[in-house]
């Protein structure tokens, strides 16, 4: 199939077989006189409305809204790009407060060269005008219809990509992953369903779209499930944080300085986004030839980065994403007012810090986040993998599929919808494969349900010694302080990670706990324990809200126990009533696989979980969860065309999902397709 050059038809990759090149032709973005129009008349009211509002702003003149709108455009068009081109360190942060300058400055210069047209009686008042005409064009651009126009923002794209060396034009296909951090397949399922996903919805309908699952390992979070999917491997990563007893030392998935050890010890050099790849917001880089926002990465934040150039071009960009963040933290405060008003149960802490960190997930992380896959299209690089953890935030504090939480999910599927819409820009043919890498679990919290946490009941079962716990935050924290350290060009600091001269280390990792016994520096087998702490594993075993314990016995090996009974996991015996027996048939063959880590924790422990109301409890305070067994935190989703066929069979851990994902991308770039000319002609 021919493409045209007027942008109404082009190839999709479902119109040839499975691994078959199209004769691919990038259309050309075009400025549409109408939208252009309308855009500068909703400028203009703007303009208006701000000298109404803004107290030293003001319009001396008829017809001076209209000149102060023609001017702004104009220098916009011009002076932000070329703070874009400079190869500035720390560049989001440098970028953007000399971008949010420029646009005050560029009032102040329209003022100086027709001073009897308005009036800017400071700098601080240029600011203000600034960001209230951003925010009155965000809503004239929804009533008229002219928010989605994203072809201006595109050819600045690919005028950049261009600069930054984009890839000749060619026929072979590329992928695009977008990853939603925590979203599980039956919540996927309801919001394409109800209308809180409709771009992902459309694909299913229009382009045949398949929804399949598959299921992570245990621990199911981002560390480990990001280490299987993008770098094949996720051995010995038992939970989000762990102790490596032998040196005492806890590891921590969002440690800066242990992501980029994890990637070291995982890494075989031939990860899913090697050979040409970008990784976008993740915690691993999946040995990527260039990555932004990626904690593995951190140093290549500190250096000049053109990744974010594309984002920074547009003054209007940086104005838009101060009122967005706003906006977010006005809907947290009354989303979190309106849950105590109600007394909305379970409800998770939502003050504090977390309203800012909301804020500046689901807008400021996310528009950069956008803004580099676009300009990775644009370049036309073979493979794209970015993480969205919006929705996996806002879960974690207003519950599983809330009104603001689903309100997140649809924000990040109309992303998506503008990133489906570039593709034929781009220099080469691309697939969007949407999927997660885990889902989420709701209840209140084992300290909501009780009022102590696992380490108190660990420290008063002890016979001697105390409890150093460590739980609560997320991968999301990482990636907010990622980006912080990348704006104050200082790494955030880790937490203590020397956990010698303990007794005992609690951690909690979603509903998974880990109970590390530090008198010895290896893992004690059952017996010891029970010599050494006679009462800790009853106390354990009778909690009624505790599941099960993964041990390992010197005369049994690993087992699992359970408060009536105990699964032998190397042969599958069972005593009395299975501990399992309500979680995934994968479950024993999780915990088996786990307990041969070396650094398993002495006693894993897993919440309950109840399948008629489908809660459990988590030993972190989060109201949604994940990390353990039980419910749709383990049931992640893929979204594919169908172009791309999963297996027949259950896809089983991250490492499985790896390799599809994998022969995926080579069906497509395999060195014969590498090799595919543009026809004559068409160069």
């Amino acid at each position: 199939m021919r493409a045209g050059t007027d942008g109404l038809e082009h190839p999709r990759m479902s119109d040839a077989p499975y691994g078959e090149p199209v004769d691919w032709e990038p259309a050309a973005p075009r400025v549409h006189p109408l939208r252009l129009l309308v855009s500068f008349a909703v400028l203009t009211a703007s303009v208006y409305l701000a000298a109404l509002i803004t107290p030293g702003f003001g319009l001396d003149q008829p017809g001076a809204g209209a000149l102060v709108a023609l001017s702004l455009a104009a220098l916009n068009a011009v002076v932000p790009p070329v703070v874009a081109a400079l190869r500035l360190p720390f560049m989001v942060a440098i970028g953007f407060l000399l971008v949010l300058a420029i646009d005050a400055a560029l009032l102040l210069i329209v003022d100086a060269v027709f001073p009897h047209w308005l009036r800017v009686d400071s700098f601080g008042d240029a600011l203000l005008a600034s960001v209230v005409i951003a925010a009155v064009s965000m809503v004239l651009q929804v009533i008229f219809g002219t928010n989605d126009d994203d072809e201006y923002t595109l050819r600045v794209t690919r005028r950049i990509a261009r600069r930054l060396g984009a890839e000749a034009r060619t026929n072979v296909p590329g992928i695009v992953f977008l990853e939603i951090d925590g979203l599980a397949l039956p919540v996927l399922r309801r919001a394409l369903r109800d209308g809180n996903a409709p771009e992902m919805a459309r694909w299913v309908a229009e382009q045949g779209y398949h929804l399949g699952e598959w299921e992570p390992d245990l621990s199911s979070q981002t560390g480990a499930s990001q280490a299987g999917i993008l770098l094949g491997s996720n051995e010995d990563i038992p939970a989000f944080r762990w102790v490596e007893k032998e040196t005492a030392t806890m590891m921590v998935c969002s440690s800066a300085g242990d992501c980029a050890e994890i990637e070291r010890r995982h890494s075989s050099g031939a990860g899913l986004l090697a050979d040409g790849g970008c990784s976008r917001g993740n915690l691993l880089s999946g040995d990527a030839d260039e990555a932004i926002l990626t904690v593995s990465r951190l140093d290549v934040e500190k250096r000049a980065n053109p990744g974010y150039r594309a984002f920074l071009a547009n003054g209007f960009n940086v104005t838009r994403l101060l009122v967005l963040y706003i906006w977010e933290l006005m809907l947290e405060w009354t989303a979190a007012a309106q849950q105590k008003r109600r007394d909305v149960r379970p409800r998770g802490h939502r003050g504090g810090i977390y309203p800012f960190m909301r804020g500046a997930m689901c807008v400021f992380i996310r528009d950069l986040i956008v803004y580099s896959v676009l300009t990775d299209m644009m370049r036309g690089r073979p493979v794209v993998y970015a993480t969205f953890a919006s929705y996996d935030e806002v879960a974690h504090h207003s519950g599983l599929e809330r009104l603001d939480t689903l309100e997140a999910l649809r924000k990040l599927d109309q992303q998506f919808g503008r990133i489906e819409r570039a593709r034929r820009f781009a220099p080469r043919p691309y697939e969007i494969v949407v999927l997660s890498d885990h889902g989420q679990t709701q209840g209140s919290t084992f300290k909501q349900r009780h009022g102590y946490g696992l380490e108190d009941l660990v420290d008063r079962s002890l016979s001697g010694g105390h409890v150093a716990s460590f739980a609560g935050g997320d991968e999301q924290q990482a990636v907010i302080g990622h980006a912080m350290g990348e704006a104050t060009g200082k790494a955030k600091k880790r937490a203590p990670n020397d956990v010698s001269g303990r007794a005992a280390v609690v951690l909690g990792s979603g509903n998974l706990g880990l109970i590390y016994l530090m008198d010895s520096p290896r893992r004690l087998t059952l017996e010891e324990i029970e010599q050494r702490h006679p009462g800790l594993i009853g106390t354990l075993r009778d909690h009624p809200h505790i599941g099960w314990l993964l041990v390992r016995s010197a005369a049994d090996g690993a087992v699992a126990l359970g408060p009536r009974g105990s699964h032998r996991l190397e042969d599958g015996h069972i005593e009395g009533e299975d501990p399992l027996a309500v979680f995934s048939p994968n479950a024993p063959a999780h915990l088996l696989r786990t307990d041969g880590f070396a650094h398993v924790a002495d006693i894993m422990v897993g919440s309950f979980y109840d399948p008629e109301l489908d809660e459990g409890c988590a030993f972190e305070e989060l109201i949604c969860f994940h990390g353990g067994l039980g419910g749709p935190q383990t049931r992640p989703f893929v979204l594919h065309p169908p172009t791309l066929a999963l297996p027949a069979e259950p896809v089983v851990g991250a490492a499985a999902l790896h390799a599809v994902l994998r022969g995926w991308r080579e069906g497509f770039q395999t060195p014969a397709q590498s090799s595919a000319p543009v026809p004559a002609g068409q160069a």
